[in-house]
């Protein structure tokens, strides 16, 4: 707890002695506010008219009142404090559920990327083996029909030489 502290200070043209836990800055500000108080009344004809007690009671429920407003705002204040702590706080849970979701979804996109490339690679080696199964029909077709025809040609070649030696046995 600060040190007891105590200010000179002027309200309505005499000099009083303040005390307090307070800083002296506070207590004459203390003694500036009702300095303006003092000063607002006066400027009003009616209040100069009033009784020296009269002026003192209105000054205290004008005082009174401004301390019950400035209470009602800083509750006021407060219950605001309490709903944007609140909403805060929401936000802070959504926006942790949605970096939770974000890298859910960053290792589900990892995941797919690998799939699919592997499925890549996988379509391209199927791919890689069909060529080569058709090439090698393909091949093995021409293979076929070059050696059916050499066979053709090897048959009627035997039949051609068959044939000339018959016709040779016959012309002798």
């Amino acid at each position: 707890m600060s040190a007891k502290t105590s200010a000179d200070v002027l309200i309505g043209g005499k000099v009083y002695t303040l005390s307090g836990y307070e800083s002296e800055a506070y207590l004459q500000k203390v003694a500036t506010y009702i300095n303006n108080k003092m000063s607002e009344f006066d400027e009003m004809e009616q209040f100069r008219r009033l009784p020296m007690d009269m002026k003192s009671t209105l000054l205290e429920l004008n005082i009174a009142d401004d301390y019950f407003k400035a209470k009602d705002q800083a509750e006021q204040l407060e219950q605001d404090i309490e709903v944007k702590d609140k909403e805060i706080y929401d936000l802070k849970h959504e926006l942790i559920s949605a970096q939770i979701k974000l890298e859910s979804n960053e290792k589900s996109i990892t995941e797919l990327e690998k799939e699919n490339k592997e499925l890549l690679l996988n379509k391209a080696k199927l791919e890689a083996s069909l060529e080569d199964t058709l090439l090698g029909k393909v091949k093995g077709q021409a293979e076929s029909t070059e050696h059916t025809h050499k066979n053709s040609k090897d048959k009627s070649s035997e039949k051609s030489t068959q044939t000339k030696s018959l016709n040779e046995e016959k012309n002798k």
